[in-house]
């Protein structure tokens, strides 16, 4: 098993709350944070996506019935490009909303008026229901790595720099990547790396894991004849030579 050089460090799961009103957010936020969440609450889909781009989130919680964006297309978004659990609150009438939403991926929904207990006993449902396809996806269920300022958020499998900014990662440098961090400071042969990275359900196989890693040093330093992370052992293979956080 690929263990981390560090221990993990253990948080708590981080809920985003999506409402046009301020009262619901104020209500979501105030519960929650005193049932053992982390939680953020925001007003809009522009909101959340700037929460996601600069934060580890486990579950959205989102309104359907948006004001400024419709919430059925951020949920379809929001699945398309992430694993994050995502429960939907929707009028107590509104059925159409509720099937609408679970055909997209919404893992729940909850109807307004909702009682803060039922609330938070459905999020704690969908946290464990979801809690076993995340470590099959990922070693040990990690949801991020971080080092030397940079972040890894396995949720939405984008790569953040120490400057706040994303860099964009094909499927087979993100499952590369995630190989390294979960093995820093360990030598990994080409075979190890092929076999590793297939876990994570990407096509790396078929392409030069030189050309993987070449590609993968250029956007983590400027020159990529000095790389300041993945180091060549000649004749062994290639090691992340940097410490490495796990958040869980």
């Amino acid at each position: 098993m690929i263990a981390s050089t560090r221990p993990s460090t253990q948080v708590l799961s981080h809920v985003l709350a999506v409402d046009d009103d301020p009262a619901i957010r104020e209500a979501i936020g105030d519960y929650l944070a005193r049932n053992d969440l982390r939680v953020t609450v925001v007003p809009d889909g522009l909101s959340m996506r700037a929460v996601l781009n600069r934060e580890v989130v486990d579950l959205v919680i989102l309104d359907v019935r948006l004001q400024a964006e419709e919430g059925m297309a951020i949920a379809r978004s929001l699945r398309e490009s992430s694993a994050i659990s995502i429960i939907m609150l929707t009028g107590q009438t509104e059925e159409a909303d509720r099937v609408m939403g679970l055909e997209f991926g919404a893992d729940d929904y909850v109807t307004k008026p909702f009682s803060p207990r039922e609330l938070l006993a459905r999020i704690r449902a969908v946290l464990r229901r979801r809690q076993p396809q995340v470590r099959q996806g990922r070693p040990e269920g990690v949801r991020a790595y971080r080092f030397d300022g940079w972040e890894l958020n396995l949720n939405t499998r984008k790569l953040c720099t120490r400057e706040g900014e994303i860099v964009p990662l094909s499927n087979g440098e993100f499952s590369l990547l995630v190989v390294f961090l979960g093995a820093s400071n360990r030598v990994l042969s080409r075979d190890q790396l092929l076999d590793l990275s297939r876990l994570h359900g990407d096509d790396v196989y078929n392409r030069s894991v030189n050309t993987q890693i070449h590609r993968l040093r250029c956007k983590l330093t400027r020159d990529s004849r000095q790389p300041a992370y993945i180091r060549t052992e000649r004749g062994a293979g290639y090691v992340f030579c940097m410490p490495v956080e796990i958040v869980c």
